[in-house]
């Protein structure tokens, strides 16, 4: 269940990467053909960034596609794979993952209480939305860490 919410958010994602395109392509036209521009669409731009970014982490953990050292995890075996794996899981990601959500949520509540707002003029308000984004895109990779950790117990097992 958790892969498949994954999945889904990766496809999310991608829907998000399309409207980005087409949003920077009209606020460069717009800039620079017709001399106007918005900073609430600028600054639009960089949440949506924002949004690709974060959610992306637990899809590119699920796609295994994530940054290591593939020179010498290449050579390994599998069960030294599955092995390594778990490990990374439980005792990198799942404690990181803890912490920046930990972190995260006293940093939203901040910014909700304090009503933050772009300090731009003609920016975008709520401030906390994105904000929030932080402490749940490491809930969806606390999940994913944990269902490739089990994943992996169940090929070591076997192997």
């Amino acid at each position: 269940m958790i892969d498949k919410l994954i999945k889904y958010l990766g496809y999310f994602t991608a829907i998000i990467v399309a409207v980005l395109v087409l949003l920077v392509v009209y606020d460069a036209t717009a800039r620079y053909l017709f001399s106007t521009g918005s900073i609430a669409l600028q600054e639009l731009e960089w949440h949506l960034f924002d949004v690709i970014i974060l959610f992306g982490i637990a899809y590119t953990l699920r796609e295994n596609a994530h940054v290591r050292v593939d020179i010498f995890y290449a050579s390994y075996s599998q069960k030294t794979k599955a092995l390594l794996n778990i490990i990374s899981s439980l005792f990198f990601i799942l404690p990181f993952s803890v912490l920046i959500i930990y972190i995260g949520i006293d940093f939203v509540a901040m910014s909700f209480t304090q009503n933050e707002a772009s300090s731009n003029p003609g920016g975008l308000e709520y401030r906390y939305l994105v904000k929030a984004l932080l402490p749940l895109s490491f809930l969806f990779l606390s999940l994913q860490a944990l269902s490739d950790a089990k994943t992996n117990f169940t090929t070591w097992k076997s192997l």
